[in-house]
Formats: structure tokens, sequence, C-alpha cells
């Protein structure tokens, strides 16, 4: 109890041995990596579906207001974000204002640091990864607000609409 084997080597001997059949290579799969990349992109696909329709987020863009941007996904360290390419681009390590707003009127503001830039041309977008700025006022507002959406998105469900009622006596 408690060994962890390392197969590491068993592996690149295994793909680098013939199997007889048909003189094709037969190759040991790691099915780990491959389910992990399928739990992550899960996790991703409901993190997004919940925040652009549940919450508004917006950057503060320095004597020009509020630009709305579409949250991509969130963790405990930061965000992505994705921004109009007609609308430009931010700066690696630019520090930036954000609110996201819990109605049209709430909201709680935070700063991040682009920490990736990068354009989606098929989707006519630019995605920012960014970084939480660690020591503000609303530090613990913001880890809150992430556990919330993590926690809820593990039991998210989708509406369909088949329980609605259309007439009622």
């Amino acid at each position: 109890m408690g060994k962890v084997l390392d197969i590491t080597q068993r592996l690149r001997t295994q793909n680098s041995l013939e199997i007889g059949h048909k003189g094709s290579k037969g190759e040991v799969l790691d099915m780990t990596e491959a389910r992990q990349e399928m739990l992550s992109r899960e996790r991703r696909d409901v993190k997004r579906t919940i925040l652009t329709e549940f919450v508004g987020a917006f950057v503060v863009l320095p004597e020009q207001g509020l630009m709305k941007v579409a949250l991509y996904d969130i963790s405990e360290n930061g965000l992505a974000f994705d921004m109009d390419l007609q609308e430009g681009s931010f700066q690696l390590d630019e520090e930036v204002a954000m609110r996201v707003y819990l109605n049209h009127s709430t909201y709680f503001p935070f700063t991040i640091n682009v920490s990736n830039v990068r354009v989606i041309e098929d989707e006519g977008t630019v995605r920012h990864g960014a970084n939480f700025v660690k020591g503000t006022l609303n530090d613990v507002a913001l880890h809150h607000f992430v556990k919330f959406i993590e926690n809820v998105s593990a039991s998210l469900k989708t509406d369909s609409g088949d329980v609605q009622v259309s007439n009622i006596s």
C-alpha cells in the first residue's frame, strides 16, 4: 500500500517494440492524460456557460467608460475573457480594472494583470488570459465568488423548457 509504480520507462520500451501483426508498430497509450484533458474541457465548458449567461463582466477603460467582455474561464488565480477583434486588445503585463455585475446595478470591482493575449480569427475575438492582482480590497469577495462558480458548476442543469406550465385555472 502507498507504492507508486513508474511505468515511464516501460512505456518507452513498449512503444519502440514492433508487434508481429502485419509489421505495424503498436503503442501503449496512457489514458490518464486523455481522460484528464476531457474532464478539464468539460469543466471549462460548464464554467463558460454559467459565466457568460449568469454574470456580466466589463473592463474599465480610463476616460472612456465600461466595455463589455465575455468571460471565458475562471479559476482561483485568474480568468480568461474575450473581446471583439475590432475593439483591439490589452498588452501583456497591463493592469486592467474589471467589474463583475451580479445584476444590472450591483457589481464588485477587482484588478487583473494580463498574462496572455491571442487572436482567435474564426471566432472574431481576442482572448486574454489574466491573473488576479492580489492584495486588493476585494480579494476575499473574489475568492468566494470563484468558489461559488466552481461549486455551482458541478451541479448545473440545462432547462429545455419541458416543465413549463402554460395555463393554470
